[in-house]
């Protein structure tokens, strides 16, 4: 660990156990041991507000997933897990979420480390959904069932329907949402009697791997969840071509899900992608102008704007445009930029100083295009990944900065004149993954929500989620749900059975 990284921990008083943790070798989990890779080699990991060494990664190779595969089948095919009843699998569940309950300071404190986010924002959202998420699923494992049917063919039979967990799920997780976004695959996946391969981001890994030691402290049979560490582009391109792996659920950007997918239906396996969005919001001319301003910027800039369905491109009437954006730029100056440690911080440092200098680049290129900067726009000097929010104006649909993905801190603002032409311009991308409407008029509002080409409308908030809803795009946003009953149908196969009655 870097010197400047140990000040950093100092100055924030990190807990004894994070201080552990990240001090102990890492290495990856695999049916139920402990390993390094199998060619030792290692990868240094980045903390994103000093931009100094935290720690190591073993990177694996194919010669460990093709261990992990093997791991989870045997369990998946005849090892205890299978044989487990419902309830079993539901209270192993709840003891799990209990684990992540009773050590949530000590994985806020790792995410915000590892990924650079607010820690506070870690606990309150990263780590409280992982637990909710993990409970919610509990519930579901004494309550998946098939259905008897009356067929209307000649003869005497009994028709009935079984539902069976799909098998082994490989779980390729973002680097944004590092332990949530596992647990929205995982949880599910579990909970119907699945094993599972996870394979991190190569730049965050740290908490997936804390987690592995509270499945084998929760007393979830070894195989069952097998954590391999590594490059996507060697580990995450093999698992979509695995002869062993039944199931892949994708989280991450729409080029590399484009060739997850093409991987996984040339093998003709069950597959899942959420993939990048560019969300449109709509202030409509009679919305609360400061709550709108607030809810729209907190919508773009939690997490420093790395979420898949921020609020991206605000389309604002024309009569309260310049009202709006003067608000908005009010409430985003006392956003505080800070170290994610900093129990005050809302922007944090961007994940690494490649996402800053891609950030950085479309900010330059909005400028080029015309844009013009209402407020931020700068890259912070010093330690860290730090960008400041950005927020532009006079900008038009056909700019790159309003049609690319930036996954940044920037917002893009577009006056409009008619709903008519607010609901042309939002669904005027490839992304449908999220959409907003700020407005009272809540007979306009159900009028537009069936016109929105996206995945999830909000309506005066942004990105609420709930594990009982589900969550997932239309068109280059990817197919399939995680999250909600929804979820279920993608990680089990349905079985007809057919008995023939004297």
């Amino acid at each position: 660990m870097d010197a400047l990284v140990q000040q950093y921990l100092d100055q924030f008083g990190v807990s004894d156990a994070t201080r552990h943790f990240l001090t102990k070798p890492k290495k990856m989990f695999i049916g139920g041991d402990w390993l390094d890779g199998s060619d030792n080699s290692t990868a240094n990991v980045i903390e994103p507000s000093t931009g100094g060494v935290l720690t190591q990664i073993p990177i694996g190779s194919i010669k460990d997933l093709d261990l992990a595969v093997a791991a989870a089948r045997s369990q998946f095919d005849g090892g205890e897990w299978r044989r487990l009843k419902p309830l079993e699998r539901e209270r192993l569940l709840h003891r799990l979420a209990d684990l992540i309950e009773a050590n949530a300071t000590e994985l806020a404190e790792i995410e915000s480390v590892d990924m650079g986010k607010s820690v506070s924002q870690a606990r309150d959202v990263d780590i409280q959904g992982t637990i909710d998420t993990f409970r919610y699923f509990a519930g579901w494992a004494s309550k998946l069932h098939g259905r008897t049917v009356e067929p209307s063919l000649p003869g005497n039979y009994l028709a009935y329907t079984r539902k069976e967990p799909i098998g082994v799920v490989g779980v390729i997780v973002p680097w944004n949402f590092p332990l949530q976004t596992m647990a929205w695959k995982l949880a599910a996946a579990l909970a119907v009697g699945c094993t599972v391969v996870v394979k991190p981001a190569e730049l965050t890994s740290l908490s997936t791997l804390r987690f592995a030691e509270l499945v084998q402290e929760a007393g979830i049979p070894d195989g069952v969840v097998n954590i391999i560490t590594g490059y996507g582009s060697v580990i995450g391109a093999a698992m979509s071509n695995h002869p062993g792996i039944d199931k892949l659920t994708f989280t991450g950007s729409t080029p590399v899900g484009r060739t997850v997918g093409q991987n996984a239906v040339n093998k003709v396996k069950r597959v899942t992608l959420e993939l990048g969005g560019k969300s449109p919001v709509l202030v409509l001319k009679d919305a609360d102008i400061p709550a709108a301003a607030r809810a729209v910027a907190n919508g773009v800039f939690f997490n420093s704007g790395q979420v898949c369905d921020a609020g991206t491109r605000a389309y604002v009437h024309r009569s309260i445009y310049d009202q709006f954006l003067q608000e908005l730029v009010a409430y985003t100056e006392s956003l505080k930029v800070a170290p994610g440690l900093d129990p005050d911080c809302f922007i944090s440092p961007l994940v690494s100083a490649k996402q800053k200098d891609n950030v950085s680049s479309y900010i330059a290129i909005g400028l080029q295009e015309g844009a013009k900067l209402a407020y931020g726009g700068r890259t912070l000097d010093g330690p860290g990944y730090f960008v400041e929010p950005t927020i532009f104006s006079h900008c038009h649909n056909d700019m790159r900065i309003v049609q690319e993905e930036i996954f940044g801190p920037v917002l893009v603002t577009i006056p409009f004149d008619t709903t008519e032409e607010a609901v042309r311009l939002a669904n005027d991308s490839s992304f449908g993954l999220a959409a907003a409407i700020y407005s009272n008029d809540l007979g306009l509002v159900h009028t537009l929500i069936p016109q929105l080409h996206a995945g999830s409308v909000y309506v005066n908030a942004h990105s609420t989620i709930d594990p009982s809803m589900p969550f997932g795009g239309f068109k280059e946003s990817g197919f399939g749900k995680d999250l909600g009953p929804e979820q279920l149908d993608y990680l089990m196969e349905t079985k007809a059975v057919w008995i023939t009655l004297p």
